[in-house]
């Protein structure tokens, strides 16, 4: 694959939609204020201003786009999913203990857990004031079931985030719920607001079901053998906090009795020590765990792709295909 011929087509999305974004981050800016609690601004202009790279809204606007919507509710679409995505952002935090974000301090650590939260709830109430407004009843049904559907995959992980009995059916169903429920719903919701016919909104769907997911697993490879400089996290960081994700599982699976003993010991007690987070580099080495990863996230890819083969010419469409070729790019 020559990554230089689709390098950064998430910087030429936003280079097409600017003007759309800047109605999105507008509104935005407008319906974090707060009259009478000026922390919540506070804190959400710290996350929403963190520098990053506004996907999720950008995918509700380019599938509005290509299908030809031509009013103005997609601005206010857009900025529901990225209320969704900063709340729970806000809520992750909290619970995984983070103390980073973006390569910038959390805004539990700067401020406190109780500000995160109920700031969380703040853009999450903001977020259904936004869909209502649109006074469609099918986007109100897509985005509320999206958000019940991101809480459910959430407290599914914590049972399952160190339990060595997870396999890979539970791990794409956390996926769909934490990551690709929000991706999925930001482009249907753009077809649906655009009177779109029904199989362009199902492949809008299915592109984004499939992006978030081909997203997130290459996001749980990067984990082990990323540049902490390029993602804001250190490397073994998912192992330190005992997190099964994919490679884990893999090499969890192939494990012979002596392995399987370091599992439990490492994920499941949490005994770490001086040396474990090497040996579990080498485990997954050794079982192929990583490149097997790295397959997977390529063929939710090439999946995402196929679901735009069902919507009309249009550059945008074009884009969108360069956007799942980059996020398995970053494997390379």
């Amino acid at each position: 694959m020559d990554t230089t011929a689709i390098a950064k087509p998430h910087d030429r999305l936003a280079e097409l939609l600017a003007d759309d974004m800047g109605a999105v981050n507008a509104l935005i800016r407008d319906r974090m204020a707060s009259e009478h609690a000026p922390r919540i601004p506070e804190v959400t202009a710290h996350l929403v201003e963190a520098g990053g790279k506004r996907l999720r809204p950008m995918l509700t606007l380019a599938a509005a786009r290509m299908c030809g919507y031509r009013g103005a509710d997609h601005v206010k679409l857009a900025a529901t999913v990225e209320f969704i995505h900063t709340a729970t952002l806000l809520h992750d935090d909290v619970v995984d203990e983070s103390a980073q974000r973006r390569g910038r301090p959390t805004a539990n650590l700067l401020w406190d857990n109780q500000s995160s939260v109920l700031v969380g709830d703040y853009l999450f109430a903001r977020s259904f004031q936004l869909m209502v407004e649109t006074g469609s009843l099918r986007v109100l049904d897509i985005l509320s079931n999206a958000a019940a559907t991101i809480a459910e995959g959430e407290v599914l992980q914590l049972s399952a985030a160190s339990d060595l009995r997870t396999d890979e059916a539970v791990y794409l169903q956390v996926v769909r719920g934490k990551t690709a429920a929000l991706f999925s719903a930001a482009t249907q919701v753009g077809g649906v607001i655009s009177g779109a016919p029904e199989p362009h909104v199902q492949a809008l769907f299915d592109y984004g079901d499939a992006l978030g997911i081909a997203f997130q697993i290459a996001d749980d490879l990067l984990d082990y053998q990323g540049d902490a400089t390029a993602t804001g996290k250190n490397v073994g960081d998912d192992f330190r906090e005992r997190k099964l994700t994919l490679p884990l599982i893999k090499a969890v699976a192939r494990a012979d009795a002596d392995e399987r003993a370091f599992w439990v010991r490492t994920i499941e007690k949490g005994r770490q020590q001086e040396g474990d987070l090497d040996h579990a580099l080498k485990l997954l080495h050794r079982h192929g765990a990583l490149a097997d990863t790295r397959a997977d996230a390529m063929a939710w890819a090439d999946r995402a792709r196929a679901a735009l083969s069902a919507l009309p010419d249009h550059p945008i469409r074009n884009l969108l295909d360069d956007l799942a070729d980059y996020v398995v790019a970053r494997l390379a």
